[in-house]
């Protein structure tokens, strides 16, 4: 069946010209039908092609596509797959962070595609302006649905989907790899029995001979990834003899270099006959690639591939593996999600692996089942071999889980305190009973169904009464008289956020502090609040990195924090400096870019329950960590294109606040060392921003004691508008704060009293609490007679 006879105006968007059997069998319940779909095939079987005949039917009717997509990295690749729907005139917009969001391009695309985490944070915010496209989604293919049972993932991927069909009700399509409990999702979905679809092994394009092997554990672990990656070698070698390839998966994106270095050396030692380079043709493309290190090794046939190489490499890679001109391939396990990269034989040699935010944890069971059902070659190998590398002690565990599979489990359970406090805040849940009607939506209640005891399902109700009397107790939740709830402004801020709810309460109690002492709070609070909130507490501290932890905290108060802790700490102390130490780096991008919506969370947090001097403190300290400059600097940074470098070289020159950069005129930003270009953008830059004067009237220069006057002083903003805090404090202590929108001029009244003292020093200060500039501050000194 041509995919031109079914569907002759789409048949451009598919990257191939005939339907496989799986797929035709699936079709007339795809484009026939209106009903929702799951269908559980084997990877490699053409899953992807499902997904493209839902959007087809979709655009054909004239509506909108989502396409949920596990990973960031695959949410990317789908944008460059799917230039073929952009080339027959639909739009495709791939949903990224709040500050890239494109709103108007998202509500006027045709395909969206988006992480369950993306979908889960604009969900919450659906009626927003900025988010109201989350509720005219017409079709939602939910891609590798079978991470339902994935660590904390799991349960937003469930509640998500949930809350999208109470808000706009689409038609779901879930397609998953093989998995035992097919029939849990479809009634979790309303999907009936001719529209689900449980596809066997024996649909799989190669057959798969799977299996287990062990190796001798030592004491140095070190030592033991070249243990196993010996082992691996061993189990590719015969493939390689015989002109075909291997796929081996590591735990790191480091862990690929270092292990395709090695096995350069080995395969030479071995004497396998591979690589091209006495082939000139090849030669000279290879030296197309980024990467040095990868230039080497490609000519060898051994290549590696991970997210950190830049498009262009990985692309070219992926071209020469489906050539055959790379034989041996290491990756990590973005690759066995994303790319449709087979290879006749597959081995995991890591089935651990370190994570920046949890530490060493056991690669999940379904990436152990994706990464094996990458063997085979479709058109080339009659069968697939895929083997796990693993200590002894677990060999078991794996033999256990190629034997029967993974049934799916709800992880809704682990976290429903935090889910529920968003449905909460977002005024879908007002009593108790909205609770249990919510529950009913989710796979969490069909899987208790199926396994009452295992959920302790007889005890549903109670488990809910108490979790909502914690979430009271927590204060994110108030009951009314008439036993309704509603959530307080911590639970609006902690949902709005995205906040664990443990961190939310920290937070909270952050900003309780600093509103009794109103101008104490430091930089070194926020990032201490940040490095130890609950997001954080599986960061381990490798031994190799506690001295160079130590030397970034000394003289610091970090003393009493845990070792992951400190690591935080030092990671964004030295972040905010732009000298985080070459021990602490593999880490610290992870770590700095769940720091930055840390922080800015916690400016929300300040905002709302402590002024706008104290949000702009986070404002100023979320930009130090993206950009690594030094304080007085850090306001350079609110102009577009002015990052790290650029403020450096300006604040060198002397030129150090927005301000400065209008007295110094173009010529003086060119002076700095900057290009023409440049220098106007930054100049016009500057522009845009608030920019403050004071005019302090007939303040008196001295007053009698004991003698009050009231005076006038005018804050005038002769830049842009925008939201500010205006605080008076004499001798520093705090008299008056008022939060404005400053247009154009503000008057404060300021009250000049004779004190017990000889001098009285006010201060006026101007914060802007969403941009990160220094206050601007105006003084005047009385005399006391």
């Amino acid at each position: 069946m041509e995919v031109a006879e079914v569907l002759p105006e789409f048949a451009d968007a598919f990257a191939f010209s005939e339907f496989n059997r799986m797929q035709r069998e699936a079709l007339p319940a795809l484009l026939e039908s209106e009903a929702n779909v799951v269908a559980s095939a084997p990877t490699a079987s053409g899953k992807t092609a499902l997904a493209e005949l839902a959007i087809c039917k979709a655009l054909a009717d004239g509506g909108t596509a989502l396409f949920i997509a596990p990973l960031r990295a695959l949410t990317n690749e789908k944008e460059d797959d799917w230039d073929r729907f952009e080339e027959l005139g639909y739009s495709v917009y791939v949903v990224t962070g709040e500050r890239e969001l494109n709103s108007r391009r998202a509500r006027h695309a045709d395909i969206l595609v988006m992480t369950p985490e993306k979908l889960d944070s604009a969900t919450r915010k659906h009626d927003s302006r900025r988010y109201d496209f989350v509720t005219d989604i017409d079709v939602c293919v939910i891609d590798e649905v079978h991470l339902l049972d994935a660590d904390r993932r799991g349960s937003v991927l469930e509640v998500t989907i949930s809350r999208l069909r109470r808000l706009c009700d689409p038609r779901v399509v879930a397609l998953s790899a093989t998995m035992p409990n097919v029939s849990d999702v479809a009634a979790w979905l309303d999907a009936p029995d001719e529209t689900t679809f449980e596809f066997g092994e024996e649909y799989r394009p190669v057959e798969l001979n799977a299996g287990v092997k062990t190796y001798t554990h030592g004491e140095n672990s070190f030592a033991d990834k070249y243990r196993r990656l010996y082992r691996a070698l061993d189990l590719a070698e015969p493939h390689l003899r015989e002109d075909g390839q291997a796929l081996v998966f590591v735990s790191s994106r480091q862990d690929t270099v270092r292990a395709a270095e090695k096995a350069r050396d080995e395969i030479a030692e071995r004497d396998v006959p591979m690589g091209a380079r006495g082939d000139y043709d090849f030669h000279t493309e290879s030296k197309e690639l980024d990467n040095d290190t990868l230039r080497n090794s490609v000519l060898d046939g051994v290549a590696f591939h991970h997210a950190g190489l830049s498009k262009n490499d990985r692309d070219l890679v992926e071209e020469w593996f489906k050539e055959g001109i790379v034989e041996l391939l290491f990756s990590t396990s973005t690759l066995a999600w994303g790319v449709n990269l087979p290879a006749r034989c597959v081995v995991i040699r890591d089935t651990k692996l370190h994570d920046p935010l949890e530490g060493e944890v056991d690669m999940s069971p379904l990436d152990v089942l994706q990464m094996l059902g990458r063997a085979g070659r479709p058109g080339y190998d009659d069968v697939g071999y895929g083997w796990v590398v693993c200590d002894g002690a677990e060999a078991d565990k794996y033999r256990r889980l190629l034997r029967n599979g993974k049934e799916i489990e709800s992880r809704l359970a682990e976290s429903l305190q935090t889910h529920l406090n968003a449905e909460i805040a977002m005024g879908t849940i007002t009593d108790l009973e909205d609770v249990m009607d919510w529950l009913e939506t989710t796979f969490y209640y069909v899987r208790g169904q199926s396994r009452p005891e295992d959920y302790d399902f007889p005890n549903l109700r109670q488990r809910v009464r108490d979790c909502l009397e914690e979430l009271v107790d927590r204060g994110f939740v108030e009951t009314g008289a008439d036993l309704s709830i509603e959530a307080t402004p911590r639970g609006v801020l902690a949902s709005k956020y995205y906040l664990r709810l443990p961190t939310a309460a920290a937070f909270a109690e952050l900003c309780d502090r600093a509103a009794d002492g109103p101008g104490t709070l430091e930089m070194d609070d926020i990032l201490t609040a940040v490095a130890t909130a609950d997001e954080f507490d599986s960061v381990s501290a490798r031994q190799d990195e506690r001295d160079a932890i130590d030397a970034v905290l000394v003289g610091t108060d970090a003393g009493d924090l845990e070792a992951g802790q400190r690591k935080v700490l030092a990671i964004l102390r030295s972040s905010a400096s732009g000298t985080t130490p070459a021990e602490l780096r593999s880490d610290a991008w992870v770590i700095q870019r769940n720091a930055t919506r840390l922080v800015s969370a916690l400016g929300a947090f300040l905002d709302r329950f402590v002024g706008p001097h104290a949000a702009n403190l986070a404002r100023r300290t979320e930009a130090r960590i993206e950009n690594g400059v030094a304080e007085d600097a850090v306001g350079l940074t609110a102009i577009d294109g002015v990052a790290a470098g650029r403020a450096s070289k300006l604040a060198k020159e002397g030129v150090s606040t927005p301000g400065d950069v209008l007295d110094a005129d173009i010529d003086g930003i060119v002076g700095a060392g900057l290009g023409d270009g440049v220098a106007e953008r930054i100049y016009e830059g500057a522009q845009s921003l608030p920019s403050v004067e004071f005019s302090w009237g007939a303040f008196p220069e001295s007053i009698e004691a004991g003698e009050n006057e009231v005076c006038e002083v005018t804050v005038r903003n002769v830049g842009e508008p925008a939201r500010a805090g205006v605080r008076v404090t004499v001798n520093g202590v705090e008299m008056t704060s008022t939060s404005t929108y400053l247009r154009d001029t503000e008057t404060v009244p300021v009250g000049v009293f004779g004190a017990d003292a000889d001098e009285l020093e006010f201060t006026v200060s101007v914060a802007f609490p969403e941009e990160p500039l220094v206050p601007v501050e105006g003084t005047r000194t009385v005399r006391v007679r």
